[in-house]
């Protein structure tokens, strides 16, 4: 697997511009960067409303204020959760970055072969 990588990496390397934009201009291309958009735009605007809404909420209202369990309020349990968020979403983008590494190999080497 790693030597197969490493041939791929080797072909970005020696492609010429010409062959990049060709590659950016194949419908596989532009399928792959509509799925990446598709999956990292929602997570994105997710990440940020749930990582902002806690100085917010802190800072302007008095929901957070509440007690969640004895001493505990709501606010420590949310900025637990935003960790809790932060390592679900770099596992779930690890695996999905895993499955666009195999496509964009796979682009790379559809190229190869039409040269």
């Amino acid at each position: 697997m790693a030597k197969k990588k490493l041939t791929a990496d080797r072909a970005r390397q020696e492609l010429t511009p010409e062959q990049y934009s060709s590659i950016a201009k194949s419908d596989n291309f532009r399928k792959l960067i509509r799925t990446k958009k598709t999956f990292i735009i929602p997570l994105t605007i997710f990440f940020l409303c749930f990582y902002f809404a806690l100085p917010i909420l802190t800072s302007y209202t008095n929901i957070l204020n509440h007690s969640f369990y004895g001493s505990i309020t709501w606010a420590w349990v949310f900025a637990f959760l935003q960790f809790i968020m932060t390592w679900a979403f770099c596992m779930i983008y690890y695996k999905k970055a895993t499955k666009f590494d195999r496509i964009s190999d796979q682009i790379v080497a559809e190229k190869e072969r039409s040269l």
